[in-house]
């Protein structure tokens, strides 16, 4: 990490990927987008199969911080009716201290799968734990989120939108100064997760260890941080910024 005067007029990307834990193929995509590419965070489904793997890695993987992925909904096969305000609490707070139990230490952040927290309902939940534990919530903190870094919709696959051009592209126009979360679901397809967004994270795992881009974030003199360090930056805190 280079030091920085101003972090909000420095440009400073995560780049997160979200699934960790939820199959083998996901957790090798998200260590190689790490270690060969330009990955930096990562958010872990606590309760899928993968997440005690996910878990070794990290351990073996010190930089690469680690947040909560709330699961309330798999993939078509609910954990909990979302409805049910009051199941949602107790299933958040089960899942992140199943977190504290296997990880041995706090999330980083805190997002959820299908975004979840979105929903009017359950966002008071989602920002309370975050504001109680200190912790940056996705869409709620200084961070602003880019979500459209994605090859699927209406369907069908767009393969194009998450080639490396189209992330050059991403970097050049979205990154600009301050903070900035770009998430990303690099994997490797298996059995194990049946998820509709399959063949495409393969895709975004090539594209995140580019040589292109990677050359591009050093032209760009884009920091690339994760949220652990985001911590250590003057004048930045968890909490949304109050809108004047």
């Amino acid at each position: 990490m280079r030091l920085m005067t101003d972090p909000h007029e420095t440009r400073i990307c995560i780049v997160n990927g979200d699934d960790f834990g939820a199959s083998d193929g996901v957790n090798r995509g998200i260590i190689e987008a790490h270690r060969d590419g330009i990955l930096t965070s990562a958010s872990l489904m606590i309760n899928m199969p993968g997440a005690e793997q996910a878990v070794g890695l990290s351990a073996a993987n010190p930089e690469l911080s680690v947040g909560l992925h709330v699961n309330f909904t798999n993939e078509g096969d609910p954990v909990i009716d979302i409805a049910d305000v009051a199941a949602a609490r107790v299933e958040l707070n089960r899942q992140y201290q199943l977190f504290l139990e296997l990880m041995g230490r706090p999330p980083t952040h805190i997002d959820s799968h299908h975004n979840v927290h979105r929903m009017p309902h359950l966002l008071p939940l989602f920002l309370d734990l975050a504001e109680a534990e200190k912790l940056f919530l996705r869409e709620h903190s200084p961070v602003r989120y880019f979500s459209t870094f994605y090859g699927q919709w209406d369907g069908e696959s767009h393969p194009e939108h998450i080639s490396p051009e189209r992330l050059v592209t991403v970097l050049e126009t979205e990154i600009g100064p301050g903070l900035t979360e770009l998430a990303c679901h690099p994997g490797y397809v298996t059995d194990e997760f049946a998820s509709e967004y399959a063949v495409e994270r393969e895709v975004e795992l090539r594209s995140l260890c580019s040589s292109v881009v990677k050359r591009r974030v050093v032209e760009l003199d884009i920091e690339l941080l994760n949220y652990a360090q985001l911590r250590t930056l003057p004048g930045v805190s968890a909490a949304r910024p109050v809108q004047s």
